[in-house]
């Protein structure tokens, strides 16, 4: 077996795992992403009301109106941005975590390794992408 396939089987089966304990639980992999890494803000129904906002420096925004604040447009390229941290938010401060680098870590620290760059990425990509389809099905009509 070729290192590339035994890291690519290794990148595959972390997604399984997640992908695997979302469908066990009823709910899509973007939803499972959300409960796991949002939900503690911006609360189970994405209003802004999560449990540890009193801890917060900043109010967490109300993700179901994004489209609505966006003249009916769910926005994208700047949700992309501000899950993966390449977005300037609030540059006094940021409570907002940066899941791109988190989403990074995770795979840096797997015990298989040796992820390429482009497999790391990918993984990155596909988790945020997960996320950002969970939050357009949440937005007010």
């Amino acid at each position: 077996m070729t290192k590339s396939f035994t890291r690519w089987v290794a990148l595959f089966s972390i997604g399984l795992g997640i992908a695997g304990s979302a469908n066990a639980a009823g709910m899509s992999l973007g939803e499972f992403e959300y409960q796991n890494s949002c939900a503690q803000c911006h609360g189970m129904d994405a209003k802004g009301d999560g449990p540890v906002t009193s801890f917060l420096r900043n109010v967490p925004p109300d993700l179901t109106m994004l489209q609505q604040n966006n003249d009916g447009v769910f926005p994208f390229a700047s949700v992309y941005a501000v899950i993966d941290g390449s977005a300037q938010v609030d540059v006094h401060g940021r409570d907002m975590p940066l899941w791109g680098n988190r989403y990074r870590k995770r795979v840096a620290n797997d015990p298989d390794g040796d992820f390429s760059p482009a497999d790391t990425e990918m993984y990155v990509h596909t988790r945020i992408l997960a996320l950002i389809d969970y939050l357009a099905s949440v937005q007010a009509k």
